[in-house]
């Protein structure tokens, strides 16, 4: 549970660091759609460019987004291996019945990878350099416009700021069951699957019960501190759009526009 960094912030007061956090939602939103307009080689280059100039310029450790990789490494994988044996076109390398890998299934299942490693890199950028309360205030205030519907935005944004900020609590609850149940003989690896399931249940009821008493906790502390959602209400962070947020979005938009006179020109 260790490995996974989903919710966890790294102070720093890099570029990435200060940018507005409606910026950072926006350009990973716009990065997703953009990685579509590749496909080829150098479109995915150009595309790895500028995703490792972000990192550079957060001054995070390559390590950290590599540990952000590993929870998804099964599920890359399967897709990786599945679009290798079931995708049609060019050349046949490799057959076993009807099983085959093409020249196409090869390059198809590469770009599949690279498209996954990017955007978990550039996901895994956005919630290092951004502290999730910061994050959600981003969030409430890019909803702001579905307030005229009716839309509960103010508690939207409470919950997933709530979520946000208990997730790596949730995560060292989980380590500490673990190792207390480890200490006591527990072995979470032997046995066949559904031994190995049934072992998770001394880890789920405790950590269930935790997770109760922290809400209660919580909405204790909130009651008594009379808390008050929605209108007339004012903020502690105060969120600013500067030049760099700008410059940013400009940035997507001139690798957008390369990619597509990449795709003309060829």
């Amino acid at each position: 549970m260790d490995k996974l960094i989903i919710g966890r912030y790294i102070p720093g007061n890099s570029m990435i660091h200060r940018l507005d956090p409606r910026s950072k939602l926006l350009a990973m939103f716009a990065f997703v759609f953009i990685i579509f307009l590749a496909n080829d080689a150098i479109g995915y280059g150009i595309l790895t460019v500028f995703t490792f100039i972000g990192v550079a310029l957060s001054r995070i450790k390559l390590s950290y987004f590599l540990k952000g990789l590993r929870p998804m490494l099964g599920l890359i994988l399967f897709t990786v291996i599945f679009q290798m044996l079931f995708t049609t076109g060019g050349e046949v390398l490799f057959q076993i019945w009807f099983l085959k890998i093409t020249t196409y299934s090869l390059q198809n299942a590469f770009y599949i990878f690279m498209r996954f490693v990017l955007i978990i890199f550039m996901s895994t950028l956005l919630t290092l350099t951004t502290p999730p309360l910061t994050l959600a205030d981003g969030i409430e205030t890019g909803l702001a416009p579905l307030k005229k519907i009716k839309v509960p935005v103010h508690e939207i944004g409470l919950m997933l700021s709530i979520s946000l900020r208990f997730i790596p609590t949730l995560m060292d609850d989980t380590t500490m069951i673990m190792n207390a149940q480890k200490s006591r003989g527990m072995d979470f690896g032997e046995g066949n699957l559904v031994q190995k399931v049934k072992s998770v249940i001394p880890i789920l009821i405790p950590l269930f019960v935790s997770s109760f008493r922290r809400a209660d906790d919580l909405a204790i502390a909130m009651e008594s501190r009379g808390y008050q959602g929605g209108e007339g209400r004012s903020k502690y962070r105060v969120l600013k759009w500067q030049r760099f947020d700008t410059l940013l979005l400009l940035s997507l938009v001139i690798v957008a526009a390369i990619l597509v006179a990449w795709n003309m020109l060829k």
